[in-house]
């Protein structure tokens, strides 16, 4: 068996190294909180941690893509809780940007 031409190894390089960065990001989150001293105000700040990690991956496309996207987070949101099924909000989020499209906007 014959080694890869040297230039070769450039993407798994590359592969191995955003694999350790990532991994690096995820471990030093836990090892950092460790020295944090758990209060009521950082529980509360973790609390409200996954709402605004949404508001802030959601807003942009909204603003990005215009009025269809923001009907389509909202009938989304209001199906899920009146019905509590992620499947269900999927299907009414994809469901009103289609008419959303269809109609123009």
């Amino acid at each position: 068996m014959t080694l890869p031409d040297p230039g070769a190894w450039g993407p798994y390089l590359a592969i191995l190294a955003m694999a350790l960065a990532t991994y690096l990001c995820r471990i030093s989150g836990v090892v950092l909180m460790g020295f944090v001293p758990l209060t009521p105000r950082v529980r509360r700040g973790l609390a409200a941690l996954p709402g605004s990690i949404v508001f802030a991956t959601v807003l942009p496309l909204i603003e990005r893509l215009g009025l269809a996207a923001g009907l389509a987070l909202v009938a989304a949101i209001c199906s899920m809780v009146l019905r509590r099924s992620e499947l269900l909000a999927l299907l009414v989020g994809m469901a009103t940007v289609s008419l959303a499209r269809a109609f123009g906007l």
